[in-house]
């Protein structure tokens, strides 16, 4: 026991690695970890004392043991044994695309990615682009909801700015995870992306398999009280007018919440719709040229993006920087999942807004998703902020060329005879409405002005009718006793060119 063992020196420099490694796989690095995770459990619970819904524990856990989770379900087993036969492949094979599905989808949330970076970063860009109005239809709703409910945002999609506008203004309320697709599963950006808890999905993916893990996935965190939002759209607004819903992930989450619709203890779903407007969205062009084209392909060059951010970037060194106008968003009446089903499929969703009008009944055998996507755009649709913008280029489009104190006193008859319709401002006279609203139109080359009267440039009518159909559906089609503008106008010739 005693002698001299004489060893090569290669193999004990080989000995004593092991032995480093080995140590520190069941010594050090798990106190490390205990070490880190313990502090990092402490700012969590700190950052929960701000919040007025604490993180979730199903966004703290950690990726893979989510990963496991997922692949592991009984449902996903099926789908895999399912899609092996139709295939004619081994189940280990497809067992291996569950899991890449599985590591795709699957978020890896960093508390100080989303509150130390996001939140900090999306309120220094929202404020710098825009002047930001947050506006509520029940205040008091949203502060006596259920604590232990999931909570879902859905909102209209209108910009790639709504999510940096949502994360801002929703940084007081909780961390929202974001379903987001293709274009962000971009290295360095899609890291990024998933540490702020957003999950990726494949929007026209056909995979029943991937459609298995997705659902999955949004039944867990469904049921863990993850707090999400979606865009029910499925996608931008090409033509500034609501579409109609996409059932997907609705219904995904719709089935989770099935499980707890016997159990009066089980956790409730509950959908806080969220209207979005901007004067001037910034990839406007991109979408009404899209719709034109009747496709949706962007075709959005990266050296004309850095092209205009250069362009802003000098505006504001040279001190001719204006921001774009107003951005606003407003969080309209919430719905309970449970209360809707029991009012039963077709008995008591809505129908798309029109006009501000009372939403008919559906049929009665419709199928509960499809009412509650109906219901859902309803009320976003209402709750859709009125700004300078869009309100001129409805004017302008219903009445003809008009002055600035003609477009002031529509404004001012329609908030009279409208409740609904407040327009956002910064000043008690909606003068300053009107005026900014002739200032980004004469800007942008959708107006010209000829004898102190805004004329609609017919070149640019449809980016004109863009903004004016976030509107329409809060504005009447038929006569409202407003005058028709200046008679002037008539007399005008409206062919004039663009500004450059």
């Amino acid at each position: 026991m005693t002698r001299t063992v004489e060893l090569p020196l290669w193999l004990l420099v080989l000995i004593l690695l092991f032995a480093a490694v080995t140590f520190a796989s069941h010594f050090l690095f798990p106190s490390v970890r205990w070490f880190f995770r313990r502090r990092f459990e402490r700012a969590v619970a700190r950052l929960n004392l701000r919040l007025e819904r604490p993180i979730e524990p199903f966004k703290l856990t950690r990726r893979y043991d989510m990963i496991q989770r997922l692949i592991y379900d009984p449902e996903v087993a099926r789908a895999i044994s399912r899609h092996a036969a139709a295939e004619g492949i081994p189940e280990n094979v497809a067992f291996e695309q569950a899991r890449r599905y599985a590591r795709e989808i699957v978020p890896s949330f960093s508390a100080f990615a989303y509150f130390g970076f996001a939140i900090r970063a999306a309120r220094l860009l929202s404020n710098a682009i825009y002047r930001v109005r947050l506006g509520y239809q029940d205040k008091a709703a949203l502060r006596q909801l259920d604590p232990n409910a999931t909570l879902i945002f859905v909102m209209n999609h209108r910009s790639n700015m709504d999510y940096v506008l949502v994360t801002y203004l929703a940084a007081r309320r909780s961390a929202l995870s974001y379903a987001v697709g293709e274009w962000a599963r971009v290295w360095p950006l899609s890291r990024l992306i998933r540490a702020m808890g957003a999950y990726f999905i494949r929007r026209k993916s056909r995979n029943d398999l991937y459609r298995r893990v997705l659902a999955a996935y949004m039944r867990l965190a469904t049921q863990g009280g993850a707090t999400q939002a979606m865009f029910p759209e499925g996608g931008l607004s090409l033509d500034g007018a609501l579409a109609e819903p996409k059932l997907g992930l609705l219904k995904y989450i719709v089935e989770a919440g099935d499980a707890y619709a016997e159990d009066p203890q089980g956790r409730d779903v509950l959908f806080v719709p969220v209207a979005i407007n901007y004067d001037w969205v910034l990839e406007d062009t991109i979408l009404t040229s899209a719709a034109r084209a009747g496709e949706r392909r962007f075709k959005a060059r990266i050296g004309v993006i850095m092209a205009r951010i250069l362009h802003q970037l000098w505006l504001w060194m040279t001190g001719r920087y204006h921001r774009f106008g107003y951005a606003a968003v407003n969080f309209g009446r919430p719905l309970s999942l449970r209360e809707f089903a029991k009012r039963g499929a077709g008995n008591g969703a809505l129908q798309l807004p029109d006009h501000g009008a009372e939403a008919p009944s559906c049929d009665p055998a419709a199928d509960l998703t499809t009412d509650l996507a109906t219901e859902l755009l309803f009320r976003i649709g209402q709750a859709v902020p009125v700004l300078p913008v869009p309100l001129a280029a409805w004017l302008l489009l219903r009445h003809g060329p008009m002055g600035v104190e003609t477009l002031e006193h529509h404004m001012e008859m329609l908030q009279k005879q409208l409740p609904r319709v407040v327009v956002h401002h910064n000043s008690a006279s909606l003068r300053t409405a009107a005026e900014e609203a002739r200032r980004i139109l004469l800007r942008r080359g959708l107006v010209v002005q000829q004898g102190g009267l805004l004329v609609v440039v017919p070149a640019k009518q449809d980016l004109l009718q863009y903004y004016a159909n976030s509107l329409a559906h809060l504005l009447p089609e038929g006569p409202l006793g407003l005058p028709e503008g200046d008679d002037a106008a008539r007399a005008l010739d409206i062919s004039a060119p663009a500004r450059s």
